[in-house]
């Protein structure tokens, strides 16, 4: 799994992790029930903190996308890659509509607003 930050990227760095691995599930870079590398590996490959990484897994986690396992460390939770796109494509909606002007409420609206 290749992962890389955008160093012009405001978001806060966790916020980074956590988007280039819901991105390598949604692009089926790894699947359900695979194995991610370890947060050490992961600080070490994307050049930041550890516990800037943990943090990162830890909301991925809370979003049902990851499973934490002692002694078989974090895996992809089944059904991650469907919610992973799913999520990955609504942030994108969200961002173009704040680049166009709408808030999350009007985005909102508009997808009540749809047939």
């Amino acid at each position: 799994m290749l992962l890389s930050l955008d160093k012009n990227d405001t978001r806060p760095l966790h916020e980074q992790v956590a988007g280039a691995i819901r991105r390598a599930i949604a692009e089926g870079e790894c699947g359900p029930g695979d194995r991610l590398p370890s947060a050490r590996d992961l600080s070490e490959a994307l050049d930041v903190n550890v516990n800037t990484v943990l943090r990162g897994l830890r909301g991925l986690r809370d979003e049902g996308l990851l499973d934490f396992r002692r002694g078989r460390g974090v895996t992809v939770a089944e059904g991650a890659d469907a919610r992973s796109v799913l999520h990955l494509r609504t942030r994108e909606l969200i961002a173009e509509a704040a680049r166009l002007g709408y808030s999350r409420n009007d985005v909102v609206d508009m997808i009540r607003g749809l047939p």
